[in-house]
């Protein structure tokens, strides 16, 4: 597979990643199953897929455990990037940037995960009563102490963006982003990013080009809905994060149906082997060198599928039928 570096420390990954959060935690709980998943993170591996995206909060601490099981064996083909910064309580998640948090966050993810060095620490979320420089601070002093090898931060989701009136998509995650660097190096930035949520192209991955930072981007397959796999109006089980994501009402499903018929438009194009997810992976890839497409999945199918769409070459006249598909909308809209 293509291989990618993230950060200024030149640290290389596969083209295309796997994100193991679908795997326990906010999609359908009764496809969780441990033994597969399992299977599955060793036939992302086996296709080339190096990266592993996690985080303490995915389960909680479960997805962890399973990646360290997954490790146990594998350890050196496998980039580890975890989290920290948001506690799970009931009903309720809250950030937390407190530095002695940070500290003791890290020993326990690498416990779990059972490794020495942890190869990404993201922030999952700034915490709003620390100061994102006690935060980073204290990453960064992990980075010292030779736990970690490098820093990331996740951006704001598109609704908390929302909230601010005439804001941009990601200005505050640029300003935290720029308080950050003045402590210590951000070697990745991850965002969403897919062909129905381009927003982060207009600013946030410029700053990461202009500066030599990764850009891991997260839901590149829109949350299942760019594979053309779900069924209008099928609705989603209770704790499914989709049942209350705006894109995600049949309504809604039905009005975006012209951006998933684009994709199989396309895919045709390349042979039918060729699926609207890898199209869907491709056009991700295609915005820059410095992008890794970080899609999840519970299956063994899915993630060998996934990591395929490396070797898939869009051509000009594909970008541009892509870029010319409708803009998405939600409930929001």
């Amino acid at each position: 597979m293509e291989r990618r570096t993230i950060g200024a420390g030149a640290l290389e990954v596969g083209a295309v990643g796997l994100g193991c959060m679908p795997m326990s935690w906010a999609y359908s709980a009764s496809q969780q199953h441990g033994e597969r998943s399992l299977r599955t993170v060793h036939a992302a591996l086996d296709a080339g897929v190096t990266l592993l995206d996690t985080a303490d909060m995915y389960g909680p601490f479960t997805n962890e455990l399973l990646v360290g099981r997954a490790l146990k064996e594998r350890r050196g083909e496998a980039f580890v990037s975890t989290k920290c910064g948001l506690l799970v309580g009931d009903q309720h998640i809250v950030a937390n940037g407190r530095p002695g948090y940070v500290r003791r966050a890290c020993d326990a993810s690498l416990r779990r995960l059972g490794t020495d060095v942890i190869d990404l620490y993201q922030l999952h979320r700034v915490d709003p009563e620390v100061p994102i420089e006690e935060t980073w601070g204290a990453m960064a002093g992990l980075v010292a102490a030779g736990k970690v090898r490098a820093l990331g931060l996740c951006a704001m989701g598109a609704r908390a963006a929302r909230r601010t009136p005439g804001a941009r998509l990601h200005d505050g995650t640029i300003r935290l982003l720029e308080r950050a660097q003045q402590v210590f190096p951000v070697s990745a930035v991850q965002a969403e990013l897919s062909v129905w949520s381009p927003e982060a192209l207009a600013a946030l991955l410029p700053w990461c080009v202009a500066r030599g930072v990764g850009f891991l981007a997260a839901m590149p397959l829109g949350n299942g809905y760019l594979t053309g796999t779900l069924t209008t109006g099928g609705g989603f089980e209770p704790e499914d994060l989709r049942a209350r994501h705006p894109r995600f009402t049949a309504e809604m499903m039905a009005a975006n149906q012209p951006v998933v018929v684009g994709l199989r438009r396309v895919a045709r194009r390349h042979g039918p082997e060729v699926t609207p997810a890898q199209v869907a992976l491709a056009w991700t890839l295609s915005q820059g060198r410095h992008v890794v497409p970080v899609p999840g999945t519970k299956r063994e199918r899915w993630a060998v599928e996934n990591a395929g769409a490396a070797r898939l070459r869009l051509t000009a006249a594909d970008l541009a039928e892509l870029a010319a598909l409708p803009a998405a909308r939600g409930s929001w809209d």
